[in-house]
């Protein structure tokens, strides 16, 4: 994406939020976009297309804190209007500024470094503009003046995975629509048979410069648009783009314990680079399908069981299922209702290759409406047994009248 991109467009507008929208107001409207968007849903809709593309990139930017510190400074900056044509010369007069002018050439997709002087704007360092436009700097002597290979774009798109699949891992195929290179002509957008020739305007590389007084500014060559190259028999695929709109499927790896709402990365598996730069990255956001039965802490998974007043009494031996097999709990006699047992190894598998544990809650049941033999029972045992320990209660009661 070049820095002319950050400032002419608005990312906030784009996934309909305001400039002080949280974090999680910009990952819910976005993913709503993606949702209503996608290409799968929509499909052969070029419009609907774009419009995914055009959240995805505001999105790719908004939900990084770096890059929207730095894209609000940019558009703040020339916002104010401070930018003036000649700024930088004693006595220059002239109009407003022309960003168009400023960002011609700036591409981005160069490397970062530097110092805190050297912000970054869209992959272009913010002294790299100051000094094309105050010092002369021309097409091809300075980071403005190379159009060198593009990293694609990332890639964003949700998964489902069932309760026991997340806990113990899995493996799926996921099935994309994304742009891609194109098939029949490898990309380079020329008719099979046939090969782009070297735009004899710009000599291969894409910029022209073009001096104005003290200032001299680099822009893409009209004749190639700024590739280097003019194909002169289009591919019938993809009529001369290189690129096509494809379905490509992708076995992905899901690791055991994964969590509801984690975001897996998948290096390079997202679209492919420009002028032969990397592929971007796909990341994947995880949705877990909750269980009927077993809940999650962490690594320990959850489980609520009842048991009967008599076995809260004397003590039984509780048979619960797991994940896996079943396991034989032992109830001690007197356990309370809401008592916390254990049977480790049970729950979730973790990195270094132990597990999580089941916690089984014991909930006592109090039956409604007993009746004969069994309330008679009920009422010799109520005799037979001691106090519920209200003596201090009573006491209190006696000596409040």
């Amino acid at each position: 994406m070049s820095s002319k991109d950050w400032l002419e467009k608005d990312f906030y507008a784009v996934l309909g939020v305001t400039k002080s929208a949280p974090a999680d107001e910009i990952k819910k409207a976005y993913r709503k976009l993606a949702r209503d968007l996608h290409p799968d849903r929509n499909p052969d809709n070029k419009e609907a297309e774009e419009k995914f593309k055009a959240a995805s990139e505001a999105y790719d930017v908004l939900s990084d804190d770096k890059k929207r510190k730095e894209y609000d400074d940019m558009r703040s900056l020339f916002s104010a209007g401070n930018f003036r044509r000649g700024a930088g010369r004693p006595g220059a007069g002239g109009g407003q500024f022309d960003p168009n002018d400023l960002f011609n050439g700036f591409t981005g997709g160069a490397t970062a470094g530097g110092g805190g002087a050297d912000r970054r704007f869209g992959g272009t360092g913010f002294s790299d503009i100051f000094s094309s436009i105050f010092s002369g700097g021309g097409a091809t002597g300075g980071p403005a003046g190379r159009r060198g290979p593009q990293r694609g774009r990332d890639v964003e798109t949700e998964v489902t995975l069932d309760f026991a699949q997340a806990v113990r891992g899995t493996t799926l195929p996921l099935s994309l629509r994304t742009p891609g290179a194109c098939d029949t002509c490898h990309g380079n957008g020329a008719k099979p048979g046939t090969t782009p020739r070297l735009c004899p305007k710009c000599q291969g590389s894409g910029l022209i410069s073009s001096n104005q007084g003290s200032f001299s500014f680099s822009e893409p060559c009209r004749d190639c648009q700024g590739s280097g190259s003019i194909v002169d028999e289009k591919c019938p695929e993809c009529r001369g783009t290189g690129g096509v709109t494809k379905t490509r499927t992708i076995n992905v790896r899901f690791p055991a314990g994964v969590a509801d709402g984690q975001r897996i990365r998948l290096s390079g598996r997202g679209e492919p680079g420009d002028r032969g730069g990397p592929a971007g990255d796909l990341y994947v956001q995880v949705k877990v399908r909750p269980d009927e039965l077993f809940g999650r802490s962490g690594d320990d998974l959850t489980l609520t069981v009842p048991i009967t007043l008599a076995e809260a009494v004397l003590g039984a031996d509780l048979r619960v299922p797991t994940l896996d097999n079943p396991v034989t709990l032992r109830v001690p006699a007197g356990t309370p209702s809401g008592r916390k047992l254990r049977a480790r190894g049970k729950g979730v598998a973790r990195k270094e290759g132990q597990a999580g544990d089941l916690i089984v809650t014991v909930e006592v049941q109090i039956p409604s409406g007993v009746t004969g033999e069994a309330r008679e029972a009920l009422e010799q045992f109520a005799k037979l047994t001691p106090s519920a320990g209200r003596e201090r209660l009573e006491a209190r009661l006696r000596k409040t009248g």
